[in-house]
């Protein structure tokens, strides 16, 4: 393989078999090479920084660093980076957040080798991928209102089974002020109660499911 024309490539995935199943087929394309394999997301980018590959597959959960930090970081560092999310998560919270990092590509795990492969040469070729599906969502995230920080927040803390007076006392803020906040989360997520803003919240990815 003639080393200098390689798209040299860096995987960022926490489950080893299935960042290690994506490294053999990609090894087996004449044009691409794993440089490589970071399981969290502080090592993505401290490999990042380490070999600057020409592309970087990177999840959004891993460990210690989520995906978005990951890309932030990165594309603090080295701005022209073309980074690509590959992930589970299609919540158009997601996309819009790992686009907005610095993601020039979004896929699903569930993509078709051939469809992840092609990305990655467009990607490579200074080309943005969205697939039509994901694009849907992201102009329907675009549309609505974002929630600030401690909305966010709040809006966990509910998802989580804490009441008015319990988030008060995490957040150190007061009941009335709460309640001002799940008003405003309501509002911005259009549904009516707080259990409608916790289904809409895991729908669009702004929450999680506490294990």
């Amino acid at each position: 393989m003639n080393q200098t024309q390689s798209i040299h490539i860096l995987l960022a995935d926490d489950h080893p078999p299935l960042r290690k199943g994506l490294a053999l087929i990609l090894n087996n394309e004449d044009d691409m090479e794993i440089v490589a394999e970071a399981s969290n997301g502080r090592e993505a980018v401290e490999l990042f920084r380490q070999y600057q590959p020409d592309v970087a597959l990177l999840d959004l959960r891993m460990p210690e660093l989520c995906g978005v930090a990951a890309i932030t970081a990165i594309r603090a560092e080295f701005p022209a980076a073309r980074l690509i999310v590959l992930t589970t998560y299609d919540g158009d919270e997601d996309i819009y957040r790992g686009l907005r990092a610095g993601a020039m590509a979004y896929l699903l795990k569930d993509t078709d080798c051939d469809e992840i492969i092609g990305t990655i040469r467009a990607v490579y070729a200074g080309q943005q991928r969205i697939p039509s599906a994901i694009g849907v969502k992201l102009l329907h995230r675009i549309g609505t209102s974002e929630l600030s920080d401690r909305e966010r927040e709040v809006l966990q803390l509910i998802t989580n089974g804490r009441s008015n007076q319990e988030i008060g006392a995490e957040l150190n803020i007061t009941e009335g002020t709460v309640k001002f906040h799940i008003n405003s989360i309501l509002k911005k997520l259009d549904v009516r109660d707080r259990t409608q803003a916790v289904v809409r919240g895991l729908q669009r990815g702004i929450v999680r499911l506490m294990n």
